[in-house]
């Protein structure tokens, strides 16, 4: 497992995030599971391994659909955690994850911690070859958040929101604002809007439902003013409950602060 594209963010006196990609090799593992898999079927050597037929291998493929999944999970949760261990590094703070219930926080100081990741491809979208392709190497994006007052959400999103999902779940408002957007910036609101609501299905432990029908059709003119903005962070005031959106573009990264 390595961590790349690291970038670590101060927002305030006593709030930071890191984000990073971080990825795994399989390649010796899904080779290993392919000599057991032609052992098992074909009840050969593997000096015989090219005897093996072929087309048996449909279901092992399929099989490494499933545990893509399982492993692109793992690679994760793992993953996050690192993360969270490289800022605590960098920003020299000796402590450790507690994580026997929510918000997450580190067990000596107290800080809050949120984390967050994506995966790099949709499983429900690759043809079994690719995705023995794929479960060479698994890659995620991932970001954690450290704050000391209150609990802190934190969002990274690759993809954007297909527009079927959002009618789905935004509210009227929202969604009357988003079609009067030409279709570049629809899409681009849309996903900042889905990355709040789910920074504050963090922050607030709503279900899933309660946290993507929230109304943040308000906030939608200041959106559209940071994504014209050139700058690497970009602040918007949510006066209730009185915390702050920070859109870092360039990690693709919502931090509700």
């Amino acid at each position: 497992m390595s961590l790349t594209q690291l970038h670590y963010t101060q927002l305030d006196a006593t709030t930071w995030c890191a984000t990073a990609q971080v990825s795994e090799t399989l390649k010796a593992q899904q080779e290993e599971k392919i000599w057991q898999t032609a052992a098992f079927i074909s009840h050969i050597a593997r000096y015989d391994f090219t005897e093996v037929n072929w087309q048996y291998h449909s279901a092992t493929l399929t099989l490494s659909v499933r545990e893509l999944a399982h492993k692109q999970r793992q690679l994760q949760r793992q993953g996050v955690r690192l993360l969270l261990k490289k800022l605590l590094n960098e920003l020299n703070i000796s402590d450790s994850l507690d994580e026997s219930g929510f918000p997450y926080r580190l067990s000596n100081n107290g800080y809050y911690v949120c984390f967050s990741h994506t995966s790099s491809a949709n499983k429900n979208n690759v043809s079994e070859r690719s995705a023995l392709t794929l479960n060479e190497t698994l890659k995620s994006h991932i970001a954690v958040i450290i704050t000391r007052h209150r609990p802190v959400g934190i969002d990274v999103e690759s993809n954007n929101v297909k527009w079927r999902v959002a009618k789905r779940f935004y509210s009227t408002d929202e969604l009357a604002a988003l079609k009067s957007l030409p279709i570049i910036q629809r899409d681009n609101i849309a996903k900042l809007l889905w990355q709040i609501k789910e920074s504050f299905i963090k922050i607030h432990q709503y279900t899933l439902a309660q946290g993507l029908s929230m109304d943040y059709a308000a906030l939608i003119p200041d959106l559209m003013c940071c994504l014209e903005g050139e700058s690497t962070i970009q602040v918007v005031q949510y006066d209730l409950p009185h915390y702050r959106i920070a859109i870092l573009p360039n990690q693709q990264t919502i931090v509700i602060f």
